[in-house]
């Protein structure tokens, strides 16, 4: 029986979206997965940073409704905070840098749920997971990555005992084309 856990870096896969220029459809990504891993059960940590209210010139509730929808429609644990916004000073000024920093939140969780699963999959890029897959293999743990070829670091795509770039995926896993917002 194998009992797959799912950490999904959202900011990850933001960049691949916006490369292949369509959205995942989060309940075709989850049967690709069960499949693709032959899982007989199967658990997946969806973890995002969102805009403050009132830092953005449009309306975010549609995202909290997505949010709910991975929740309470496709079962998915999300794991949600605020962007921490930092104020900066550079040679061109003033500005604020937004960061999500939820990498170890994806840890934790992977590290408490470990007697529950044996196949950790990760969709995430960043080469400060190499500790982590590490980690997880001495515990017996199969770790496969999921990212794409502009957004994986070279140690974690191969670290793991596989790596798939999810561009390359067959389309069942995507839904609609990706559209700009319209300027206000």
């Amino acid at each position: 029986m194998n009992k797959t856990y799912v950490f999904i870096d959202a900011s990850n896969l933001w960049t691949a979206q916006k490369a292949k220029g369509k959205f995942f459809d989060y309940e075709k990504l989850r049967r690709f997965l069960k499949n693709k891993f032959e899982a007989s059960n199967i658990e997946i940590f969806y973890y995002t940073a969102y805009p403050a209210d009132g830092t953005r010139d449009y309306n975010l509730d549609g995202r909290h409704k997505f949010f709910t929808f991975l929740k309470k429609g496709l079962g998915f644990k999300v794991r949600k905070k605020e962007l921490k916004r930092i104020r900066i000073i550079n040679e061109e000024g003033e500005g604020i840098k937004e960061k999500g920093d939820m990498d170890v939140w994806i840890t934790v969780d992977a590290i408490h749920h470990l007697n529950k699963y044996n196949i950790a999959v990760f969709f995430t890029g960043d080469s400060d997971f190499l500790p982590l897959v590490s980690y997880l293999k001495h515990n017996g743990k199969l770790v496969y990555i999921f990212s794409s070829k502009n957004n994986i670091s070279e140690e974690l795509k191969t670290g793991g005992n596989g790596y798939f770039d999810v561009l390359k995926i067959e389309d069942d896993i995507w839904s609609r084309e990706l559209r700009h917002r319209a300027k206000n």
